[in-house]
């Protein structure tokens, strides 16, 4: 594609209207050559639109190809890096993009960078938590979201299928799954994107939406419940990869903690086992005692089992 084609495509993607005239006096060639660019630049994929008339034009429609790449090796080696990085995170919001730039781009791209790319996969690895929950309404929910329009949902809860309206106002990705904060009633609820069965934009719109990163840093507007929780050496370093424990003074973490938040809280510090403990509060000290007995009972039944045969 030479440098005119480029600069005419630039120039209708800022969305403004242009007639051939204007174009072939803005390039100083003639219309008809114009019109041969504009041809070339329909059949490679941007999607033109033309209104007839005195006061017609050509223009860019929505979802239209973009100008190409430009990039130097570091920065070919750095995007599909990139690329590798989002590999194992199934349903990527807009997730052709992956395909389309590791296929055509690279194909595109000189041997030696290829090469290069080629040698950098065998030396480079992501650990990805991995997921089996599909979530093929990530692209809708970040349309919504971005528009600030309502979505109609049929969700799968804990106590079966219901169906929601609800306003998204992002996605974010954490333990190998997607989720979706969305204004409902009064609040923003959290909902599992995987658990999202069937979903449609309807029309009307909420202006006022908070976007995902203001909400991710405004504070939890929940009254919470002091907490103390105390770690070893060994748990420090456990919890050190959890964003929850990211505050921590001489192996001590201490915060609000919402109660509604406690039963999922006691599972979280199950896994850290004898290396933290919960000081206070009390009901959540407690929670955890329950579960790591309720643990081990499976263990006691089986080994009083075998001592029972044994004894026979």
């Amino acid at each position: 594609m030479n440098e005119r084609r480029v600069a005419i495509m630039r120039m209708l993607d800022s969305r403004k209207k242009y007639t051939a005239r204007e174009l072939a006096e803005k390039f100083n060639v003639s219309i008809r050559t114009i019109q041969r660019d504009l041809d070339y630049l329909q059949q490679t994929g941007l999607p033109l639109y033309t209104e007839t008339g005195p006061h017609g034009g050509y223009r860019a429609l929505p979802n239209r190809l973009l100008p190409p790449l430009h990039l130097s090796r570091d920065e070919a080696m750095g995007l599909f890096l990139m690329l590798k990085l989002l590999e194992d995170i199934p349903d990527i919001p807009f997730g052709s993009v992956r395909a389309h730039l590791s296929e055509q781009y690279y194909a595109e791209l000189p041997q030696d960078v290829q090469e290069n790319i080629d040698q950098l996969k065998n030396y480079v690895s992501f650990r990805v938590i991995p997921t089996q929950a599909p979530s093929p309404y990530t692209s809708i929910i970040l349309e919504a979201a971005m528009n600030k329009r309502r979505v109609k949902m049929r969700y799968r809860s804990a106590s079966g299928e219901k169906s929601f309206e609800v306003f998204p106002i992002g996605l974010y990705w954490d333990h190998g799954y997607w989720y979706m904060p969305a204004y409902s009633r009064e609040r923003i609820i959290l909902y599992r994107s995987d658990r999202v069965l069937e979903m449609a934009i309807l029309e009307d719109t909420l202006p006022d939406l908070p976007t995902l990163q203001t909400w991710l840093a405004s504070e939890d507007p929940r009254e919470g419940v002091p907490a103390k929780i105390k770690f070893t050496p060994f748990g420090m370093r456990l919890a050190g990869s959890d964003p929850l424990f990211q505050q921590m003074n001489e192996q001590v973490w201490q915060g609000n903690i919402p109660r509604e938040e406690f039963a999922y809280m006691s599972r979280l510090l199950l896994k850290y086992g004898p290396d933290a403990e919960v000081v206070y509060p009390a009901e959540l000290r407690e929670m955890v005692k329950q579960l790591l007995t309720d643990s081990l009972a499976p263990y006691m039944n089986h080994a009083n089992s075998a001592y029972k045969i044994k004894e026979t």
